[in-house]
């Protein structure tokens, strides 16, 4: 009781003195300057921003896009016009920059030259964004170039979006083009199935028509070797043929020089049938030697007829055979065109028709020659007739002299006829050995180009099974071709109807400009400024509220001289937590009432700001208890740290590293957040938990000062504000 009797002394006494009574008056409200001043002038910094001049700069020239005028620029401008974000001056560059140089503006917006044109790019190749160009007056108000550029962030979003309109509608247009064009695609890819469906029939067409072909160049192949073989053995036969035409041309010079030297003898005969009366007997022995001679040339041509009737039927057979061979390739020739174009065939058939009227020559030579030869036969027939008649006149020698005479005539005659036609028959075996020659080079030629269609035939074979192994891989393909082109028709018709249900819409147009809207679902919101901020200075201004209460109240002495330690202590206590409760319902109301501001739970954000109040005044009281200005000069190092460490501005994760170890040693650390969770949160286990924290730090320090009033207990010191309250008294 004379603890508190000592108290009410002490109140009494300060209350009848004004020099120390409106100082501590004053004290009272210095939480509320603190954080009321503070908090009204940072309540809501973004409800004035219409109040800060910024520069806007167009210089657009404006820009041709999809046969549109596009002006990006003026349509920013326009936009900007009808918004309050700033305070908008549209002036000239020269202007913008003399009002930065002068103050007069915060920041420059300038919109460049080819800002259209730039967002006309997004299509090239190099597409190059559109930039605007964003001037700070730093100098002047950081925060105000801060939230600057934060608002052209926002100026470059509304304008993406403008933009992106533009881009969407003309791809909404192309859209729409496509769907036609796919349509009609569509259609065309329907119209080539069906071609493929008949390129398809056509390629098992041609499959069976190659296989047919190289059935017959297979057979071609089989039947051109036996020609081969053929033309090999006419070229021998033919070869044969010339040797013996050379032979008989060679027996048949022979003959006619022997049938001239005949000639003369018969006419040396008629001149010596007038000696004939004399050389009777020699005459006698000659018609025998003739007679004999007679005899052996008519078996020479007797064999020279069998010879040549053997050539006739041989060049019957060559000539057949040519013709055959020549018919053969022109038959050939005609059912097989693309072999007719070919030069090697081409001069093959013109060798065999050679070859066939070479051989056609060779034979009527023949047959002439063996006209020749009957004709020769006959006479030497008709010789040796006569032979035997002068035989039997030679021997009627005197009967037979006139037929002598007349047979010697006869026989002259015969033998001239003899001799013209063996000249004949002569010319016939040059051109016949000549025929031949002709005949063999044909034939050599024939069994050149036999053996070419030869070669020819199995390349054509070989080709045509290639091409028939190829028409099996064209079928697969054609097969494939018909499965791809009818899928492509149906997705190609699908494609079709789905771009056709596409409609450009201007909400549509709206939602692909703007994609993703923000739905924001804010916890714990907080409306403004001010609400977030009230934490850190409420704390701040309790805080120095405590501070000068040390300065306007005695922290040791008392009115009353006889006061004990533990009645100094109790009345300096019940001082102090009456200016913590009297600081704390000051700042409260005017932050909920004058500022408005809106808190989970009036009564604990009451009794939160007496607790914090009451933990400051205490620990500032065993301070300057202890240690007087020192002890307030440590009050404002550990204010300092508190204002840095608290995390009552930025993030604790902002600060650095050595400042986090401060933390959790300052009272203000849990005033901040016991204010955030009675403010915003609404967290009741927060709210409590720094609660006790706070009466921790006070009940700690509230005990260091009943420390130091106790160990002064005998000398009962006394300051000079208590002094004069003492004497006053």
């Amino acid at each position: 009781m004379k603890s508190l009797a000592v108290f009410l002394k002490d109140m009494g006494a300060t209350l009848r003195r004004p020099k120390v009574f409106i100082p501590i008056l004053v004290v009272l409200f210095i939480p509320v300057l603190y954080s009321g001043l503070f908090l009204t002038a940072f309540w809501d910094p973004y409800g004035k921003m219409n109040e800060l001049p910024v520069a806007v700069v167009n210089e657009d020239r404006g820009s041709a896009y999809e046969d549109k005028e596009l002006k990006v620029g003026a349509d920013l401008v326009e936009e900007l016009r009808k918004s309050d974000d700033f305070a908008w001056n549209f002036v000239t560059r020269e202007q913008a920059e003399q009002g930065m140089k002068n103050n007069d503006y915060y920041m420059t917006i300038v919109i460049p030259d080819n800002f259209s044109a730039q967002a006309t790019t997004l299509m090239d190749e190099n597409p190059a964004p559109a930039q605007l160009i964003f001037e700070p007056n730093e100098g002047y108000n950081f925060l105000a170039a801060q939230i600057g550029g934060t608002a052209v962030k926002e100026i470059k979003t509304k304008v993406s979006a403008k933009v992106t309109e533009a881009y969407t509608e003309t791809l909404f247009d192309q859209v729409e083009n496509i769907s036609g064009g796919l349509s009609d695609a569509g259609g065309g890819a329907s119209a080539l199935n069906e071609g493929a469906v008949k390129l398809d029939d056509g390629a098992d067409q041609l499959k069976a028509n190659l296989a047919k072909l190289v059935d017959g160049t297979t057979k071609l192949q089989n039947g051109v070797t036996p020609l081969a073989q053929g033309s090999e053995s006419l070229y021998g036969g033919i070869n044969e043929v010339r040797g013996g035409a050379a032979t008989l041309a060679g027996g048949l010079s022979q003959l006619d020089a022997a049938s001239q030297q005949l000639r003369s003898g018969a006419q040396d005969a008629q001149q010596g049938s007038q000696q004939l009366q004399a050389g009777l007997q020699a005459s006698l022995e000659g018609a025998k030697k003739l007679q004999a001679g007679l005899e052996a040339s008519e078996q020479g041509s007797s064999s020279l007829k069998t010879g040549l009737a053997s050539s006739v039927q041989g060049s019957a057979k060559v000539v057949e055979g040519a013709n055959a061979v020549a018919q053969g390739l022109e038959q050939l020739a005609q059912a097989n065109p693309e072999l007719a174009s070919n030069a090697s065939v081409q001069q093959l058939l013109a060798a065999s028709k050679a070859v066939a009227q070479g051989a056609d020559a060779l034979h009527q030579g023949n047959q002439q020659l063996l006209q020749g030869s009957d004709s020769l036969h006959s006479a030497q027939q008709q010789l040796v007739q006569g032979g035997g008649e002068l035989a039997a006149a030679q021997e009627q020698l005197l009967q037979g002299a006139t037929a002598l005479e007349a047979g010697q005539a006869k026989l002259s005659g015969g033998l001239e006829q003899f001799g013209s036609k063996l000249s004949e028959a002569a010319a016939g075996g040059q051109k016949l050995a000549s025929g031949t020659g002709q005949l063999s080079a044909g034939a050599e030629q024939l069994l050149g180009g036999v053996k070419q269609l030869s070669s020819g035939v199995g390349t054509l074979t070989d080709g045509s099974k290639q091409l028939n192994a190829g028409a099996d891989e064209l079928k697969d393909g054609m097969d494939q071709l018909t499965e791809g082109t009818g899928e492509l028709a149906g997705k190609l018709t699908d494609a079709a109807e789905q771009t056709s249900s596409v409609q450009k819409t201007d909400a549509l147009v709206s939602m692909y400009a703007e994609p993703v809207s923000i739905d924001e679902h804010k916890l714990n919101e907080v409306p403004n400024y001010g609400t977030g901020f009230a934490p850190y200075f409420l704390s701040l201004g309790l805080f120095v509220g405590a501070l000068i209460s040390t300065l306007v109240v005695p922290v040791r002495g008392s009115s009353v001289a006889e006061a004990s330690g533990w009645n100094r202590f109790v009345s300096r206590t019940l001082a102090f937590t009456g200016m913590s409760l009297f600081q704390s319902l000051l700042a409260v109301i005017m932050v909920l009432y004058g500022l408005g501001l809106e808190v989970q739970s009036v009564p604990l954000f009451y009794l939160f700001s007496f607790v914090t109040s009451l933990s400051y005044m205490f620990i500032i009281q065993a301070l300057v208890t202890w240690l007087e200005n020192p002890g307030r000069f440590l009050a404002i190092l550990i204010l300092i740290f508190q204002l840095t460490t608290s995390a009552g501005t930025f993030p604790l994760e902002l600060i650095p590293n050595w400042m986090k170890v401060f933390n959790p040693l300052l009272p203000m650390t849990y005033s901040v957040k016991g204010y955030k969770a009675v403010v915003s949160t609404g967290e009741t286990i927060v709210i409590w938990d720094n609660i006790g924290i706070l009466l921790g730090f006070g009940v700690v320090f509230l005990a260091l000062t009943l420390v130091y009033f106790i160990r002064h207990e005998s000398s009962r010191d006394v300051s000079p504000e208590a002094s004069l309250s003492v004497q006053a008294h």
